[in-house]
């Protein structure tokens, strides 16, 4: 009997540790629905753990839900996160302070949008189409993400003016959440 009852607690404390393990992994990745398919990015919560929980609340609120790629710069990268689609808006929750690092930008690096002030980040957030175009940012942008599918989506994505990367009909984020 006193057997029987250890092989049940013990099971009873795998599954616990099962679902626990489970948990602690889910949520790790925020997922982009594009008119031309799905783009999954990496979340880095060792790099920007306050960026990286706005980026999830922002998403399990429907907030980037139909929301506009405004700027998007060939070989540069593609920019949104504003509701006003003119890059001047932002969420009503307040900016983030900096979480900058010296992870390198690369191609499908995602970086925290904002002004000259570095602690103004706060919903709109870009991706990098090249290594080169983006080397620059380092340490200058925090960093909260990586794409690890879609890469090709996000290059579909529409092309702005040259210079300044304004885009006349843009194209939008049709869902955004976190799986």
């Amino acid at each position: 009997m006193v057997r029987r009852l250890s092989f049940v607690v013990a099971s009873l404390f795998a599954v616990a540790f099962a679902a626990a393990t489970s948990a602690n992994a889910a949520g790790d990745k925020l997922v982009i629905e594009l008119p031309s398919g799905k783009v999954v990015i990496q979340l880095r919560p060792d790099l920007a753990p306050k960026h990286v929980e706005r980026v999830k609340t922002l998403a399990a609120e429907g907030f980037y839900n139909g929301v506009k790629w405004h700027r998007v710069m060939e070989g540069f990268m593609a920019q949104t996160g504003d509701p006003t689609g003119t890059g001047m808006g932002g969420s009503k929750l307040p900016d983030l302070p900096a979480e900058f690092s010296q992870e390198p930008y690369k191609r499908g690096t995602v970086g925290a949008a904002r002004t000259a002030d570095p602690n103004s980040a706060n919903s709109q957030f870009f991706i990098c189409f090249t290594d080169t175009g983006c080397s620059g940012l380092t340490g200058q942008y925090t960093v909260w993400g990586q794409v690890i599918s879609g890469m090709e989506n996000v290059d579909k994505i529409k092309r702005g003016e040259e210079g300044s990367g304004t885009v006349t009909d843009p194209d939008t984020m049709v869902k955004v959440y976190v799986e």
